[in-house]
């Protein structure tokens, strides 16, 4: 995880520290928002449909509407960044978090339920978009490493939060949950504060700023936007579709839920800086997007397999499709961030980090229709959509390469 061996620390800060304040000032703000998202994540489909008793219709209808929304501030956020400034854009999104974030505790119903999941939508989505520019504009001579140095903090506080939301899992209490809710509200806060301390980051200037739909007409970069979308869907395994699956439907304990997060997370935190170190073109990360369809493909079938074991049967499976899973996460992710950034004007950063941002959006508002599939026809369904994520991959490099080649942005 080391980013520099500064010589002004003793060895182990400087091994697990970035070298500037910015930096780090970054990296703790990130961890402080993402101790909360980990709450939240680990919990919510749980909560929504045990303790509130929506219907997982319902609560899939909610995060559709939420992420839909949000594809709009998404694009409108990262233009806002690139104008006016990141770092304030950045503490105006995270305060607004906290104020969404607070509303789901006072959810009893469908229609407040949607109400605030469009909020919260719109929050989620501005952030992505708009803390894009920070991270180029702070990232220093090796802005790769630093990437997958916040990626690694972020899964680490994530870990942190998934752990706290087990023991909450495990009580199946409203106080226990409405608590996570608290804490997420607290995290947005906290986030905030710390981007405080950042410097302001000078809006870009460039000519590409002043064409608000440049990054639209850029097919090349809408090229992976789509193939990155598709493959996006599989982020919703771990928070929403393996929680429902292991409570509802195999025989091992409800504690597994934390601990498959927990084993996710771990293996991101050791692994994502090594993993990320050679994606520097399109090229490399088109093969991890291969590499990545395989591994999530084979996760979800050994996951699919758990159900109607024995106990012990289905926590080895579990913990196996969690592991491989997580592989096909890691090379997405470094995939997705070369592409993200590797291919984007970068005095637009902000612009084409919000349409970038709108295939997550779009993949965060299918994926809980989708993957729910699953949990409704069972282990086809989970075939199927595993066979989806092997044919993404394998078309992945093939068609950036294509595109690339038929369509060269002047900043390539």
């Amino acid at each position: 995880m080391a980013l520099t061996q500064s010589p002004g620390k003793p060895g182990l800060v400087a091994r697990l520290l970035p070298e500037t304040p910015p930096q780090r000032a970054l990296a703790v703000a990130s961890f402080v928002n993402a101790v909360g998202s980990g709450m939240f994540m680990a919990s919510s489909a749980l909560y929504f449909t045990r303790i509130v008793k929506l219907p997982m219709t319902h609560v899939a209808l909610g995060l559709f509407l939420g992420a839909m929304v949000g594809l709009v501030a998404g694009v409108l956020a990262g233009r806002v960044a690139d104008r006016f400034g990141a770092r304030e854009t950045q503490v105006v999104v995270m305060i607004a978090g906290a104020g969404a974030m607070t509303c789901y505790m006072f959810v009893s119903s469908l229609l407040p339920y949607i109400i605030v999941s469009v909020l919260v939508g719109l929050v989620f989505a501005a952030d992505k978009s708009s803390k894009a520019p920070l991270i180029r504009g702070f990232a220093g001579d090796n802005p790769a490493t630093f990437r997958a140095y916040l990626r690694s903090v972020v899964n680490l506080a994530v870990a942190l939060g998934s752990l706290a939301a087990g023991v909450a899992i495990q009580l199946d209490t409203e106080a226990a949950y409405l608590a996570l809710i608290g804490g997420r509200v607290l995290a947005f806060a906290g986030g905030a504060i710390m981007l405080t301390r950042l410097p302001h980051l000078a809006p870009t200037t460039g000519p590409e700023v002043k064409d608000r739909w440049a990054a639209m007409r850029d097919r090349p970069y809408l090229t992976a936007t789509i193939l990155n979308c598709l493959m996006s869907l599989h982020f919703a395994v771990p928070t929403f579709l393996m929680p429902l699956w292991i409570v509802d439907h195999t025989d091992a304990p409800r504690w597994m839920v934390s601990v498959a997060l927990a084993l996710n997370t771990a293996m991101i935190i050791t692994l994502q800086v090594v993993v990320s170190r050679n994606v520097a073109d399109h090229d490399s990360a088109g093969r991890r997007m291969l590499w990545a369809g395989v591994a999530v493909a084979a996760g979800m079938v050994c996951m699919a397999f758990a159900a109607d074991q024995p106990p012990g049967v289905a926590i080895a499976l579990l913990l196996v499709a969690m592991a491989i899973y997580t592989l096909g996460e890691l090379w997405h992710a470094a995939a997705s961030m070369e592409y993200s950034f590797g291919l984007a004007a970068p005095h637009a950063q902000g612009q084409y980090s919000g349409v970038f941002g709108l295939g997550g959006g779009v993949a965060e508002a299918v994926a809980p229709a989708v993957l729910g599939l699953a949990v409704t026809y069972g282990l086809p369904a989970w075939l199927t959509i595993a066979a989806g994520f092997l044919v993404i991959g394998a078309a992945s490099r093939p068609l950036v390469d294509w595109s690339l080649r038929r369509w060269r942005p002047a900043h390539l």
